[in-house]
């Protein structure tokens, strides 16, 4: 009995996610996920000419499209003398002006195309700059970003409905209502990256072991945290059906790379995106990584001008699909570089590096737990007429809040916040608020959301002195 129900979990229930479960939900939901997958398996093979071909075509559509429908983009083609039906879609992309998240939050309802079919949907920042940021999906581009990761895992040989276990921490995953029911439904399972003491990572390895997942994902400080653990206690997590483990949301060092290959035995791959900016660049086998170029247009700016192929300047996106809150020329703040090479995988997908991108460091408590940088800042993101924020822990483990409000929110309302943040911490550290009309800038222009100054060991794979989250 007990082997009929392993062979349920492992093979009838992928199948049944897979092909009755998703294509159920994108119907529910009117999103054309599996469509867009299709298609993407094909294009991925299309000779670089061909790619740039389709590529042109999606841009004019979209520029059209914003023209035409969004109050916030006919003012900035006026203003340039641009005509999206007369110019070459690329040319006059480049002479429109770059778009940040200050202008997003001031503008964001005339960004809006309130008739996209299937309706809008509000979605946040994870909160990685410090900066909350709201924009608007709709299924369309949903649908593309979905289908884009489903192509990247398959890579890997990881399908759709395959077991997936999250190392994560973002409430606007971890707390939507009903997620427990649809992470069983779709083969999800998710360990908190917020709550990693070695207790609570004890439980993290039974249930990891318990599972066997066929890829794992998350950030590869909180990953290499735990599989660190796992050596520790002396638990093996390889298994023959663990076939990649996938990192995003912050820069993943060699050394964490090498502990989670070695202790694991299957290849890490960066994936990179954003909530705002969609599903950018994955990693191949080969190593490369490679521009989601049927969905998203990437330049390489320095000082708003582009840059030629092999230099780096800061990450611009323009992503194709987003119909409903159109994200043109966008600023990701992360540096990178383009390459003109083609990759030995033998698709004729474009090729990118990320330089520097969104890192994390860790707040650390006296008991030896430690804290996802992130725990501390989602409710930061979340308080109302916070407008910016920076944390730093002093080496006696006190916090650091520098704050900058907006009109809406009054400065006696510090002790609150503190006790807020004070859950966080288990309220094992001290917290202030200090209020401030403008963070100041780092000598680097970069900026550093959280610093921790605890002491650490030697030859640490979580790094804290090379946060590297350039300004916005």
């Amino acid at each position: 009995m007990n082997l009929v129900r392993g062979f349920r979990a492992f093979t009838v229930r992928p199948f049944l996610t897979r092909n009755i479960v998703c294509p159920i939900q994108d119907v529910l939901l009117r999103r054309p996920t599996r469509c867009e997958w299709r298609r993407l398996e094909e294009s991925q093979w299309l000779a670089p000419t061909e790619l740039l071909r389709l590529h042109r075509k999606k841009l004019k559509n979209l520029l059209l499209h914003a023209r035409s429908n969004v109050p916030f983009y006919r003012r900035r083609f006026d203003a340039i003398g641009g005509d999206p039906a007369r110019h070459d879609p690329l040319e006059l992309l480049a002479r429109l002006p770059l778009l940040t998240k200050r202008e997003i939050r001031v503008s964001v309802q005339e960004m809006l195309w309130p008739q996209a079919p299937g309706g809008l949907f509000n979605h946040n920042t994870g909160g990685s700059t410090g900066e909350p940021l709201q924009f608007f999906f709709d299924r369309r581009r949903q649908a593309c970003d979905q289908a884009a990761r489903i192509r990247a895992h398959r890579w890997f040989g990881v399908s759709q409905g395959d077991r997936e276990l999250f190392v994560w921490g973002s409430p606007i995953e971890t707390e939507r209502a009903g997620r427990r029911w649809r992470d069983a439904l779709l083969n999800h399972h998710v360990l908190d990256a917020f709550h990693m003491s070695p207790s609570r990572m004890d439980g993290y390895l039974n249930s990891w072991r318990r599972y066997r997942p066929a890829c794992v994902f998350g950030y590869p400080s909180s990953l290499a945290r735990l599989v660190e653990h796992a050596r520790s206690r002396d638990v093996d997590l390889r298994a023959p059906n663990l076939k990649a483990v996938f990192v995003t949301g912050e820069r993943c060092y060699d050394l964490q790379r090498a502990t989670l290959e070695s202790e694991l035995n299957v290849p890490v791959a960066n994936d990179y995106g954003s909530r705002e900016g969609g599903f950018i660049a994955h990693q191949c086998p080969s190593g490369r990584m490679h521009i989601m170029t049927e969905h998203v247009h990437v330049e390489i700016v320095r000082d708003g001008l582009p840059v030629p192929f092999g230099e780096t300047g800061e990450i611009v996106i323009t992503h194709l699909d987003a119909y409903a809150m159109p994200f043109i020329r966008y600023r990701t703040g992360d540096i990178g570089r383009r390459i003109d090479e083609r990759c030995s995988c033998g698709r004729g997908l474009p090729l990118m590096d990320i330089v520097e991108g969104r890192t994390t460091d860790f707040i650390v408590l006296p008991d030896g737990n430690v804290k996802h940088a992130l725990s501390i800042i989602y409710p930061l993101r979340e308080w109302k007429g916070l407008r910016q924020f920076r944390v730093s822990q002093a080496a006696d483990f006190s916090l650091t809040v520098q704050a900058v409000a907006d009109g809406s929110l009054p400065r006696m309302c510090g002790d609150t916040l503190c006790q807020a943040l004070g859950r966080v911490v288990d309220d094992l550290v001290p917290i202030r608020v200090e209020w401030l009309d403008e963070l100041p800038s780092s000598p680097s222009g970069k900026f550093r959301y959280v610093e921790s100054r605890v002491p650490t060991t030697e030859n640490t794979i979580f790094p804290r002195k090379e946060v590297m989250d350039v300004g916005i």
